[in-house]
């Protein structure tokens, strides 16, 4: 399978090839597939030094040599299985065994790992020694999305895509569960915290003009901060991020509302850092990574949830309800059951497009990202569809800045320098502000390649320094002041708009056009 998925960009093809593996494998083998493509891994229980040392003594490469093709090919699973030699001998497991067995060893001591893993190199040969280091590195990822999974097994099971897309979501494991457990769940398998599939939209990339009349949408600010489900079932409360991450613990101000909100309420809206006015994204992030959340990171990032919508209203479902319906129970839930932490993202009232045009431009002003456009006659569907949500995001913001430091991609750009540095001037000196390794085509990265090659000037292990010549615009979404960066300045998605081979570096941006930026648009 791994084999088949890895050859094409065809989604026909994709879809075909999954089917094949759940109609071949056994039951066991499916639901490990299914998990490992959906992102349910098991945590390693191996780590890199390990397997670069073992690797080195079974090799007896120097380590120099194994780091140049490490850097070369950019993926540290991909280089150990080019580097080992030949397989001695050969298996027979199946995937469920041997993901048993990788279970078995995050317990176990270093030197019973290491011949076990000794022992797989001995005996897979290429392709499946890929494979079976990037289950040891957690690095396990092949292109198929989980709408493709869901797509895969609703051909294989004859159901509905949306019921399998409910099936999948909430806390289960390969490990756990076995495929027709999995796919027998829903509201009704006691799972209370189960939460439903979120909607996502398209990029509006068409005249918005030609969506129609503008009173056939609702429109509402783009907020900049988390989309999660607030989940109130069986007297319990659950916290969902939109990667199906459950964040409970980590948000201890929504506890509250397990007492508050009626029995069979699903909530969805976007987790946002608010102390009287939305803080800035990064505010956000400090309570991202914590598992435990102290007093003094509450009082600094308080949290409330921006609602949009209303999914499931005293135990009912509510998805193929239209928007209209949903938001108008939204508004009676949150009126019949107000808490500080609740609040309904505001719907916008334009008269015509233009005005909803002027409303998009002015959307920095209030911590939003653009508008959201959704049909009112619309159901809450799963994953992205388009036609009936649009998002309609801001202009962003460009800046031009000069190259300074080149380093290699990963995966099909691991031979290629890709991944780039940029400075501004600060008077006569370039000042480093951002990264940036997206936005040009194959040729053109292939272009830049050679120029780092013939004008590097000090190497840093695999960062180059190089000659500041060329310079790019870069587009980005927000600004804000970071005490992280030597310029002062972070930025929010940026990536190279284009090429600007009209400009010499002497015409670069400066790092007070920056700055400037940061006080229009900033946080």
């Amino acid at each position: 399978m791994f084999s088949a998925l890895d050859a094409t960009q065809s989604t026909k093809t994709k879809v075909a090839a999954l089917v094949h593996f759940l109609e071949e494998s056994s039951e066991k083998d499916r639901i490990w597939g299914v998990g490992l493509l959906y992102g349910k891994r098991p945590k390693r229980a191996i780590n890199s030094r390990q397997l670069r040392e073992w690797t080195l003594e079974r090799t007896e490469l120097p380590e120099w040599l194994f780091e140049e093709c490490y850097q070369v090919v950019g993926d540290l699973a991909e280089t150990i299985a080019r580097v080992l030699p030949k397989a001695e001998k050969t298996d027979e497991r199946e995937l469920s065994q041997w993901m048993d067995e990788l279970l078995d060893l995050r317990s176990a001591e270093e030197d019973e790992k290491k011949a076990f893993v000794l022992d797989a190199w001995a005996c897979l040969n290429g392709t499946e020694r890929l494979v079976f280091n990037k289950l040891l590195t957690g690095g396990f990822r092949l292109g198929v999305s989980q709408n493709l999974m869901v797509r895969a097994l609703a051909v294989f099971t004859q159901r509905e895509p949306s019921d399998i897309a409910f099936c999948l979501t909430g806390q289960w494991t390969p490990w756990t569960h076995s495929l027709s457990e999995l796919l027998d769940s829903g509201t009704g398998s006691g799972d209370a915290s189960k939460p439903y599939p979120f909607y996502l939209a398209h990029p509006l990339t068409e005249e918005v003009s030609e969506l129609g009349p503008i009173d056939d949408w609702q429109l509402e600010h783009k907020w900049d901060g988390i989309r999660a489900q607030l989940i109130v079932r069986a007297g319990q409360l659950f916290l969902w991020s939109r990667g199906e991450e459950l964040i409970t613990e980590r948000f201890p101000e929504f506890s509250a509302l397990v007492d508050v909100l009626p029995e069979g309420s699903v909530l969805d809206g976007e987790l946002l850092a608010y102390k009287d006015d939305i803080l800035p994204f990064q505010k956000l992030q400090t309570r991202i990574g914590r598992k435990k959340v102290g007093k003094k990171l509450l009082a600094e990032a308080p949290c409330v949830l921006r609602l949009y919508d209303l999914l499931e209203w005293k135990g009912k479902d509510l998805r193929t309800e239209p928007l209209e319906k949903r938001r108008q129970l939204l508004e009676q839930l949150v009126a019949e059951h107000p808490h500080p932490v609740l609040q309904l993202s505001p719907v916008l009232q334009p008269k015509s497009w233009e005005e909803a045009a002027e409303e998009r431009r002015g959307s920095r002003a209030v911590h939003s990202e653009g508008l959201m456009l959704k049909r009112k006659s619309s159901p809450y569907e799963q994953g992205r569809k388009k036609g009936n949500w649009w998002k309609w995001k801001v202009d962003p913001l460009h800046i031009d800045a000069v190259m300074i430091y080149a380093m290699r991609g990963h995966g099909q750009r691991s031979n290629l320098y890709t991944d780039y540095t940029f400075a501004v001037w600060k008077g006569k000196e370039l000042v480093p502000f951002t990264k940036a390794y997206s936005g040009l085509s194959m040729e053109e990265f292939r272009e830049v390649d050679r120029f780092v090659k013939k004008h590097t000037r000090e190497r840093f292990g695999p960062v180059r320094s190089v000659d500041p010549e060329l310079v790019f615009e870069l587009a980005f979404e927000g600004i804000q002041a970071s005490s992280r960066h030597k310029s002062g300045i972070a930025l929010r998605f940026p990536r190279m708009a284009r090429w600007r081979k009209d400009k010499p570096a002497e015409e670069a941006g400066t790092l007070e056009e920056l700055q400037e930026l940061l006080q229009q648009f900033g946080s």
